[in-house]
């Protein structure tokens, strides 16, 4: 059980880091893709930069956790996309239903509970408590 849970985890990042790669590439496009029109020079890079930077930390922390077994790593992807989940439901409770809306939350929720899940299951690092505090 623990070998598919790393391989999901795995799959799953390699394609947010796949998503954020096209970001980086082509702000315009994938912007579109996300519902998002870019104003000039600065759009496009704040596009590239923050989704990039975004998709990134969330697959990285996902294949490396997975990679090394570390479950640590893993609550950094689950706090990343529970609180896109959260904001994404106050925003349609603040502005409305859109077309679409179903897929992005569905796939935030379904990352979320897996990477709990493999927190639960694979090891954390322990506390090496300070030198100080053992005199």
């Amino acid at each position: 059980m623990i070998l598919v849970m790393r391989a999901v985890l795995t799959l799953v990042g390699l394609v947010f880091i796949l998503i954020g790669t096209s970001f980086l590439i082509d702000p315009a496009i994938q912007g579109g893709d996300f519902g998002l029109v870019a104003k000039g020079a600065q759009g496009l890079s704040t596009i590239r930069a923050d989704f990039t930077a975004y998709f990134w930390v969330a697959g990285g922390t996902l294949v490396i956790g997975a990679w090394k077994r570390n479950g640590d790593l893993l609550l950094v992807a689950a706090a990343l996309m529970g609180i896109t989940l959260a904001v994404r439901g106050l925003s349609l409770a603040l502005d409305g239903f859109y077309e679409g809306w179903t897929m992005p939350m569905a796939v935030e929720a379904f990352t979320v509970i897996v990477a709990l899940f493999g927190s639960r299951v694979l090891p954390h690092s322990a506390l090496v408590p300070d030198a100080a505090e053992t005199l």
